[in-house]
C-alpha cells in the first residue's frame, strides 16, 4: 500500500514534460481530374496522370501564433483562391491567415487557380474554363481537414538544422546575348535542342540548395529543401506530373518514410533548366537525379542549433500594375468578352483583369518572414525574378535565407528593374516597372540581418 501512495505521490509532484515548440506535418493527394486544363492557359488539358501531384506541409506552434506551411504541385494559386487557401488553413491551425505560408511549385501540367478570374469568366459563359471550382473547394477542404487531424500527432521541436549543396547542371538563366550583342530571354525550359543556348553561360542563378531539418533531440522529422528554378523538364501534352522536382522529392522520401520531405521553390521566375535540357525522357532522369543528389547530399550534412524562439515579422507589398496598352481595363474587358478568340487568350485577358481590379481596389500582399534565429524563410509573390533572392542574400550576407516564390501569385513574371530596362515583356507578365524598389524597402522590413 505505501508503494502505491509513494507513486500516486511522485505523479503528483513530478512537473509534467511538455515540448516549448511542436511540428505535426501533412500530405494530401491534390491531383486534378482528367479532363482539367493545366497552367490555366494550355489548349491540352489533362488526359493521363503520370505521376500524382502533393499537398505538402506543416504546421510549427511555439511562437505566438501556429505558423501553417503547404507547399503544393500546382501551378499557381492567385488573388481570391490565394485568400481562400490561407483562411481555410488559417482557421485549421488556428491562427491568423497571415501566418500561413502558402506556395505552389509551378509544375506547367499542374493548375492555376484564381477565384477571381473565374468569376470573371463565369460572367462571359466559361465556366469551370481555367479551373473546376467544385473540386477546387473540395480538394481545399481536404487539405483543411488534415492540417486539423495532424495537430494531434504533433511532435515536439527542439532542434533545427541548416545546410547548403551545390546544384550540378540544373539551373540556367533565361538571359542570353545573342551573337549580334542583343538580349533575349528565350530560353526557356526545354532550350537545350538548341546548342547555341546549349552552349550559352548559365548567367545569374543562386546554384545552391538549401535545407532546414526539424530535430526532436537527435531524431529528424522534417526536412524542408529550396532551390530556384522553374520545375519543368517537358510539358503541355496533358500528361499530368510534379515533373523532376517532385520526383526528386519522392524518390528521397521513398528511402524514409519517417522523415517528411518538402520541396519550396526559390524565386526562379527567370531560371529554367534550358541549357541542360531538351525536352526528352532522358534529360529528366539526369534533372532528377542530380536535384535529388543535392537534396540527399544536405539531408546527411546539416549545421544543428537549438530551437529557442521562432518569431514572425510581416509587411505589406503593393505593387504597380503594368502600364502597357494591351493591359488597360478597356483592352482586357473587349478580349474577354470577344467569342471570336481562343479560349486561351480570353482566360489570360479575366487573368490580367482581375489583378488589375485586386490593384485598383488597393489590395496589397503580405510580405512574411519566419525567423528560427539562424535561419530566415520569406515567402515573395508570383515568379519572382533570381535578381531578388540575390538582393535578400546581399542585404542579410551572414544569414541562412530561404526566398521561397510563388506565393500569391497575381503578379506573372516580377522582374527586377534592370530586366524591365531590357525591354522584357511577357504575356504572363501583370507588374511594372518600379517593383523592385518596393520589395527592396520589403525586405529590409522583415528580413533580419
Amino acid at each position: 500500500m505505501k508503494k502505491i501512495i509513494c507513486f500516486i505521490f511522485l505523479l503528483l509532484t513530478t512537473p509534467a514534460i511538455s515540448a516549448e515548440f511542436s511540428l505535426s506535418t501533412f500530405t494530401v493527394d491534390v491531383t486534378i481530374p482528367l479532363g482539367h486544363r493545366c497552367m490555366g492557359v494550355l489548349p491540352t488539358k489533362s488526359k493521363s496522370v503520370a505521376d500524382p501531384l502533393y499537398a505538402h506541409g506543416f504546421v510549427l506552434t511555439g511562437g505566438k501564433k501556429p505558423i501553417v506551411l503547404c507547399a503544393l504541385d500546382w501551378c499557381e494559386i492567385r488573388n481570391g483562391a490565394f485568400e481562400q487557401w490561407r483562411n481555410a488553413l488559417a482557421k485549421a491551425a488556428r491562427t491568423s491567415p497571415q501566418h500561413v505560408f502558402v506556395t505552389a511549385l509551378h509544375q506547367h501540367d499542374a493548375p492555376v487557380v484564381d477565384l477571381d478570374a473565374q468569376q470573371l469568366l463565369d460572367k462571359v459563359g466559361l465556366l469551370n474554363e481555367l479551373y473546376q471550382v467544385d473540386w477546387h473547394e473540395k480538394t481545399l477542404q481536404r487539405v483543411a481537414q488534415a492540417v486539423k487531424d495532424s495537430l494531434e500527432l504533433a511532435h515536439p521541436v527542439t532542434h533545427y538544422g541548416t545546410s547548403e549543396v551545390k546544384v550540378e547542371r540544373i539551373a540556367s538563366n533565361r538571359r542570353v546575348v545573342q551573337a549580334n550583342g542583343s538580349i533575349t530571354y528565350s530560353r526557356g525550359s526545354r532550350s537545350g535542342g538548341n546548342q547555341y543556348f546549349a552552349d550559352a553561360p548559365e548567367g545569374d542563378i543562386d546554384p545552391f540548395l538549401k535545407t532546414i531539418t526539424f530535430f526532436n533531440q537527435d531524431k529528424a522529422l522534417l526536412q524542408l529543401h529550396h532551390y530556384a528554378t522553374h520545375p519543368m523538364s517537358y510539358y503541355g501534352q496533358g500528361v499530368v506530373s510534379a515533373d523532376f522536382v517532385g520526383l526528386a522529392r519522392a524518390r528521397l522520401q521513398r528511402e524514409n518514410q519517417s522523415i517528411r520531405q518538402i520541396f519550396v521553390p526559390g524565386c526562379g521566375g527567370d531560371v529554367t533548366a534550358g541549357k541542360y535540357n531538351d525536352g526528352s525522357n532522358d534529360h529528366r532522369e539526369q534533372l532528377i537525379s542530380r536535384l535529388y543528389t543535392a537534396m540527399a547530399a544536405a539531408s546527411k550534412n546539416t549545421t544543428r542549433h537549438k530551437l529557442t524562439n521562432v518569431s514572425f515579422r510581416n509587411t505589406q507589398l503593393s505593387l504597380p500594375f503594368h502600364p502597357g496598352d494591351h493591359l488597360t481595363r478597356k483592352q482586357l474587358s473587349e478580349e474577354l468578352a470577344n467569342v471570336e478568340l481562343t479560349t486561351e487568350k480570353r482566360i489570360l485577358a479575366a487573368m490580367g483583369l482581375a489583378s488589375r481590379n485586386r490593384v485598383e481596389a488597393n489590395q496589397p500582399l503580405d510580405f512574411p518572414c519566419i525567423d528560427l534565429g539562424h535561419a530566415q524563410i520569406a515567402l515573395f509573390p508570383g515568379e519572382t525574378f533570381i535578381g531578388y533572392q540575390l538582393i535578400a542574400q546581399e542585404y542579410a550576407p551572414e544569414q541562412f535565407i530561404m526566398c521561397v516564390a510563388y506565393g500569391d501569385a497575381w503578379t506573372g513574371y516580377l522582374p527586377t528593374d534592370a530586366t524591365f530596362d531590357e525591354n522584357f515583356t511577357d504575356t504572363w507578365l501583370w507588374v511594372g516597372k518600379g517593383s523592385e524598389n518596393k520589395i527592396r524597402d520589403a525586405i529590409k522590413k522583415v528580413i533580419r540581418k
